[in-house]
């Protein structure tokens, strides 16, 4: 039998180092020895931040913290199913999108698995939302966080139309607004009147972390 401790951090080592099979059984023996799927997602999810710290000094590639993200990912639904009445793994909620005319997704779908990875709960709106859909996702969800991506500076626009439309809605206050892309800058965001602006899905997951 592995100590607590001991078990949390070779599972936690195990996520970072993007090895499935191995945090799924940690995460086994963990419930063997009748630790709470709570507990167990609570020391996981930390993982994530090491990741992204890897990342931003160079240590991590894309494709390795990916690995990761998909080891931590399996992992948490693996112990979903166990949770208890009212326990949540959720720090907060955030809808997400590819604002309208953009119908790109590859790098709005990187950071979502960044976020979920990270104890987030993503709601996905897909590309081309209009204001419309994120005014209605907001009212409907009640997020913490409305994020937006863009890869094209024609589309770059519909953020600040966004963010305005959120304003006359009453629930721009409410909420916390990320915004990214290729062709955004945080001198754009801070023109637009957004909250915050990360250059990659790291960078999103420690902007929300330190909002919270």
């Amino acid at each position: 039998m592995i100590q607590k401790n001991l078990l949390f951090e070779e599972m936690k080592k195990a996520a970072i180092n993007g090895e499935r099979d191995l945090v799924k059984k940690y995460i086994q023996e963990g419930l063997d020895q009748n630790y709470t799927a709570l507990e167990i997602i609570e020391s996981l999810v930390p993982a994530m931040d090491v990741v992204g710290n890897k990342f931003a000094s160079g240590e991590f590639y894309l494709p390795q913290m990916m690995i990761a993200a998909r080891a931590m990912s399996e992992g948490i639904e693996m112990l979903k199913p166990l949770l208890l009445p009212g326990q949540t793994i959720t720090k907060a909620k955030a809808i997400f999108g590819t604002v309208k005319g953009d119908y790109h997704d590859i790098g709005k779908n990187i950071v979502k698995i960044i976020l979920e990875s990270g104890g987030y709960e993503v709601i996905d709106l897909g590309v081309d939302v209009a204001p419309e859909r994120f005014v209605e996702a907001s009212k409907k969800e009640k997020p913490r966080f409305v994020l937006m991506s863009a890869l094209l500076t024609l589309t770059m626009p519909m953020m600040d139309k966004t963010i305005k439309a959120l304003g006359e809605a009453g629930i721009r206050d409410a909420v916390k607004i990320g915004v990214g892309g290729a062709p955004v800058t945080q001198k754009f965001a801070d023109h637009i009147g957004a909250d915050f602006y990360a250059d990659d899905a790291p960078g999103a997951l420690k902007k929300c972390n330190g909002l919270l």
